[in-house]
Parts: structure tokens; C-alpha cells; sequence
């Protein structure tokens, strides 16, 4: 007979009632740890990178102006981990170091009717390892682009700086026509730019005890 039955076979029964009223309450806490919050800061960026059938090139929105809070739930070691909460990006804050290329990329990403990137975040495969300075991770987010909302999976490398600091590089191959979006062509179409992008984000990222 183990010892936890010996003594709630002891026990009257008005204290038996309220053990196992109060022993699951104990047992969700040490689970998990709850909520925790994340702070986006200034430093966050976003970066395209794609082709034509002549060049490459790369656009970027070097600042992120919010500071943001990201919510994230832990469970179990082994869980994803859940996350609410976002960025929204201004697109007329694209540069891609040529007046004539950020005008052509804003104009194909249809700006005018739909100015933001917005970027929220699902979760993650796993909470990043305090204990381990650089590793891998996974994650999914959904992106709402021209009016179009697309769900990806990203692959994540992260770096911890400290122990309430922490930057996620994101890197993600999308097309322009998951969006919908045509990609653009230049002198009668001689030049044509690829569908394919390659997204990269940087967060970094605070925790909030």
C-alpha cells in the first residue's frame, strides 16, 4: 500500500475533500509557468531578397517603430509553444538602395491599397533554451500581404542574450503569387523579376518577468 494511501486513509472526510479539491490546482501550476510577455523592440527588421533574369536584389525595412508586446504560453517541456500577438509593417518604409527598384517593389505589393505587412506570430516548437547560446528552431506565423493572409512554417535561428534578451532570426522562401501579386517586368518585358522572395526577420526580443 503506498504512503499517499495510508494517509488519506487516515484522514476524516471534510479534509480528504478539500486535498483532492486543491491537489489538481497544484499540480496545473507546476506544469507551466503561465503567461510571459515579450517586448519587440526598435531593432527589429525585415528584409526581401529575390531576382530578375539579370540581377538580384534586396529591400529592407531597417526599423521597426512599435514596441510591440508578444503574449506566450508555456506548458510542458516537450509542448509548442503558443504565442499571440504581432507586427504591422509600413511598405512605404522598403528601401532597396535604388529609387526606381523601392518605387517598382511598393507599386507591386500595392501599397496605395493595402500599406501594411502584417506578421503574427503562432508559436514556436519548443521554448529556446536558456542554457544554450545559439540554436534552431521552428515556428509558424501567418502573413498578410496585399490583402491575402498565408500561413507558413519558419525555420528560426536564435541567439540568447542574456537572460532577458533574446534575437530570432526568421528566414522564409515565399512567392509573389501566394498573395496573388504578379511579379513585375520591366522594358516590355525583357526583364522579369522571379517569383520567388526570400524573407528574412529579425526580432529582438525582451522578457518581461
Amino acid at each position: 500500500m503506498s504512503k499517499i494511501r495510508i494517509v488519506t486513509d487516515l484522514l476524516p472526510r471534510p479534509f480528504l475533500g478539500l486535498l483532492l479539491f486543491f491537489l489538481p490546482l497544484f499540480s496545473f501550476k507546476n506544469a507551466g509557468s503561465g503567461p510571459g510577455k515579450w517586448i519587440l523592440t526598435k531593432q527589429c527588421t525585415l528584409k526581401v531578397n529575390g531576382k530578375t533574369n539579370v540581377n538580384k536584389f534586396s529591400c529592407v525595412i531597417p526599423e521597426y517603430a512599435q514596441a510591440d508586446t508578444l503574449m506566450f504560453y508555456r506548458g510542458n517541456k516537450d509542448e509548442p509553444l503558443k504565442i499571440t500577438g504581432g507586427m504591422v509593417l509600413d511598405i512605404q518604409n522598403f528601401d532597396c538602395k535604388n529609387a526606381m527598384m523601392t518605387n517598382d517593389l511598393r507599386k507591386t505589393l500595392k501599397a496605395k491599397v493595402h500599406p501594411k505587412i502584417k506578421i503574427r506570430f503562432l508559436n514556436l516548437s519548443r521554448y529556446p533554451e536558456p542554457s544554450i547560446k545559439e540554436n534552431t528552431i521552428k515556428g509558424t506565423v501567418t502573413i498578410e500581404l496585399a490583402g491575402t493572409v498565408k500561413r507558413f512554417d519558419v525555420d528560426y535561428k536564435y541567439i540568447m542574450n542574456g537572460d532577458n534578451e533574446l534575437r530570432l532570426i526568421g528566414t522564409k522562401q515565399v512567392n509573389f503569387s501566394d498573395f496573388n501579386i504578379e511579379p513585375p517586368r520591366k522594358l516590355g518585358g525583357m526583364i522579369k523579376t522571379n517569383n520567388e522572395l526570400n524573407v528574412e526577420f529579425i526580432l529582438n526580443l525582451k522578457t518581461l518577468n
